[in-house]
């Protein structure tokens, strides 16, 4: 039976309607506060983050093509900052198998290629091909050689540096075709509206299921389709009852990345082709200054990557101290819906990043390279974490919390995650910080400093703003926050 123009417009508008208006925001330009985010149950009257630690994952799943690391979701900062985090090691020629999960999340590529795509619900195949030819069997044992097309939605290529971002509820799949392995790392808002289960993240598999894990107990996690009757499969999908069967996966012990044995195989434009495209899907987003009409060009066309990578996006630049660049919902419309931002954060040797605070969002960060010093101080200025962080460690920064960052020889880079999708920072020192804004007579009788001595405290720093170079040893910088 065909499915008609309006039932896919139904389709699409009650899927609209379970974002709980995010979408709408899209189409409106940035009408909504950036103070406003969504309701959170994460409980917040028990957290108290008054130790904070670095953490590693805890436990492995192991599949044919890949790894699955999971950080522990039960840990005390995770389940006050309503997020979960895994990562996933997907080697060359893995599929990983489509899925979706109740939670919001963003995926950070820290190392590889690849493809993948988001299927939207209601939006149409825009991807096809009438050359591919498929051996049917007919009914009586006769054999036709049929000319039949595949038509598929659109597929994208991400690369290093490159943030996806997954609303809940939608399908996703990826490949690696490249020739290293494809690493990242992914964070669930958990405590997102768009989570109606509970607090914990959920995947549901549409295809395989997961292999055991290794460092625990075993554990089988069947894909959404084995729990329902072969027989009634076989007549929803119109085949017999044997690809029913293997829809469940029953015998599958590959896990939920595969290894594709001569290539996968799909519909998809040449480099030059996506090069071109992508140049014109931003010169549009330009042009319309993040105005959207109608709900293709608002849902279908959604573009869901975006590369925090490239040095010459950074929004702070200093040639001796690094560079800090955000991504948040005005530069990626996306975001509004899935309610999270991101920062990349580049160091040089010694450099430091401005101590500062968030003002809406808390922070998880995620260490990609080198080793930096990080120092975290609460309301009773108490610190609550000073130690090293090295590469794959993920640390937790609450809302408001104060925090200093230093790079060492090796220089420290990391990727934060932030549970706002506007999400803002406030700096204590350097230029448009909270010191340089106040008068010199207002620093004088808070700190109980000479005139000269507030000053120098104003405007030592100069223009220079977020990423500070070292001091020279004849004008040392002092670590103590004020």
């Amino acid at each position: 039976m065909a499915i008609t123009n309006s039932a896919m417009l139904a389709l699409s508008l009650s899927f609209l309607l379970l974002c709980h208006g995010s979408l709408a925001q899209l189409g409106q330009g940035q009408e909504t506060s950036p103070w406003q985010g969504q309701s959170r149950f994460r409980g917040q009257q028990e957290c108290r983050f008054e130790r904070l630690d670095a953490v590693q994952p805890t436990r492995r799943l192991q599949s044919e093509a890949g790894v699955t690391e999971f950080f522990d979701q039960f840990n005390e900062q995770f389940q006050c900052a309503g997020v979960s985090i895994r990562r996933r090691i997907i080697e060359p020629s893995g599929l990983l198998m489509p899925s979706y999960s109740n939670a919001p999340r963003l995926v950070y590529i820290a190392q590889g290629r690849g493809i993948t795509a988001t299927i939207f619900p209601g939006c149409p195949e825009t991807f096809q091909s009438f050359q591919q030819q498929y051996e049917l069997q007919r009914e009586e044992g006769g054999s036709q050689r049929q000319l039949f097309k595949d038509e598929h939605q659109k597929v994208h290529r991400f690369r290093e540096g490159d943030i996806i971002a997954l609303p809940a509820g939608v399908v996703n799949w990826c490949y690696n075709d490249g020739d290293t392995p494809v690493i990242a790392v992914t964070v669930f808002d958990t405590s997102n509206s768009a989570n109606q289960l509970d607090p914990h993240r959920r995947e549901f598999l549409l295809a395989g299921r997961q292999s055991r894990e290794w460092q625990f107990e075993e554990h089988t996690g069947a894909n959404i389709l084995s729990g329902f009757s072969p027989d009634w499969l076989a007549e929803a999908f119109g085949v017999n009852r044997e690809v029913a069967r293997k829809l469940q996966s029953q015998d599958d012990r590959r896990g939920e990345i595969v290894r594709v044995r001569h290539g996968l195989q799909f519909l998809r434009p040449s480099v030059r082709e996506e090069q071109h495209e992508q140049y014109s899907e931003e010169r549009e987003e330009r042009r319309k200054g993040g105005q959207c009409n109608g709900l293709e060009e608002m849902y279908c066309a959604l573009k869901t990557r975006e590369n925090i990578n490239d040095p010459t996006r950074a929004d702070v630049y200093t040639p001796q101290g690094g560079r800090i660049t955000t991504l948040n919902s005005q530069k990626f419309p996306i975001l509004n819906l899935i309610q999270m931002s991101a920062e990349r954060g580049v160091l040089h040797r010694n450099a430091f990043h401005a101590p500062h605070w968030n003002i809406n969002a808390h922070s998880i960060m995620y260490v990609t390279g080198g080793r930096g010093r990080v120092q975290i101080v609460n309301n009773q200025g108490r610190t609550v974490f000073d130690g090293e962080l090295h590469r794959g460690q993920v640390l937790v920064i609450p809302q408001n919390y104060a925090v200093l960052k230093r790079a060492q020889s090796e220089g420290f880079e990391w990727i934060s995650f932030k549970t706002n999708n506007n999400a803002m920072v406030n700096q204590i020192v350097g230029k448009a910080s909270a010191l340089r804004g106040m008068p010199v007579d207002v620093l004088m009788n808070a700190y109980r400093i000479s005139r000269e001595e507030a000053l120098r405290l104003k405007f030592n720093r100069g223009d220079q703003m977020t990423v500070f170079t070292p001091r020279s040893q004849e004008r040392p910088f002092n670590l103590a926050l004020p």
